[in-house]
């Protein structure tokens, strides 16, 4: 029989419930599988408990989207790498819903578990590893500055609100220098968002044509400093390419270095979580060839290569 384990935040969202688990176990045998439920109890808990756990044949994240980042980087981690998948039961799951989740537990263990498994690119910020999004800058704290009990209460609302609050602040703006594609520019900029994924911060769509086995990655770098043209530009995101944004500078690529003049007080927000490392200098580029399973649903719009061999 295969082995699984999932590893749960028993702080998630509002539909996990304890009283629910014996269901999601009978139903993850069903898949032939023997199943091992283990809830975090702090925060960096899920990171170790997978790069310290012996080899299974799966593990299965159940919480939010930070919570599967914890998983990722507890994997990459160990010698040897393990099979992942991801069931959102987070306030936003920008990475369920990118993957073809819906909102119900059950449905989603079955529509995981009757999946494919699937090589996707991960972003590593100075090799802390990142699933869909790191950003910095105007809007980029609200994710891991608005409390824990407001998400769990109010869900994006919670997130909303939080943005209402940041636009009425002053808008700074971070001398910066960065590398990509050959090139070297230097700025005066008021936020930056490195991601690869189609979904951010519950817009659909974010990006056109995103492919999660590309080895590229998307950045954007926002030179607007008044912030009603700062909402205009995310605005015109929802409908047209972001390389036709007038104030953003827009690339695609597999390797980028960020630097500040001077040290940035704020940290990185990365999978809505934040980067504790504190630095002038970021690196941001590729891990290759993740093992993901997941739904059927969207594989043909997500990645280059079809084969489960990818």
């Amino acid at each position: 029989m295969k082995t699984c384990v999932v590893v749960y935040n028993p702080n998630s969202g509002h539909t996990l419930k304890k009283n629910k688990i014996h269901i999601y176990k009978e139903l993850i045998e069903k898949y032939g599988y023997s199943v091992t439920f283990i809830g975090t109890e702090y925060k960096g808990h899920a990171k170790e408990i997978v790069s310290h756990i012996g080899y299974v044949d799966l593990v299965i994240s159940m919480g939010g989207d930070g919570t599967f980042n914890e998983i990722v980087f507890g994997n990459l981690q160990r010698k040897t790498r393990l099979i992942l998948a991801h069931i959102p039961v987070g306030t936003t799951n920008d990475v369920g819903v990118m993957f073809g989740y819906g909102k119900s537990i059950e449905k989603n263990i079955q529509l995981c578990l009757s999946g494919e498994v699937k090589g996707m690119d991960i972003c590593l910020i100075n090799k802390r590893p990142f699933v869909y999004v790191a950003g910095f800058g105007k809007f980029m704290t609200i994710p891991y500055d608005t409390p824990r009990n407001l998400k769990k209460k109010y869900g994006h609302l919670a997130y909303l609100l939080g943005g209402a609050k940041d636009f009425l602040s002053r808008t700074k703006n971070y001398d910066v220098t960065y590398e990509v594609n050959g090139e070297k520019i230097s700025g005066l900029y008021s936020f930056m968002l490195i991601s690869s994924a189609n979904r951010i911060a519950g817009f659909n769509n974010f990006y056109k044509d995103i492919k999660l086995d590309d080895d590229t990655f998307e950045v954007l770098m926002c030179t607007y400093t008044r912030k009603i043209d700062i909402i205009k530009a995310l605005g015109k995101l929802i409908t047209s390419d972001a390389a036709h944004v007038d104030g953003l500078e827009f690339y695609r690529t597999s390797h980028l270095k960020i630097t500040f003049k001077t040290h940035p007080k704020n940290a990185w927000c990365v999978d809505g979580e934040k980067l504790e490392i504190r630095t002038k200098t970021y690196e941001i580029k590729n891990e290759r060839n993740v093992q993901i399973l997941m739904p059927k649903k969207n594989i043909s719009k997500l990645f280059v290569h079809q084969d489960k061999e990818s």
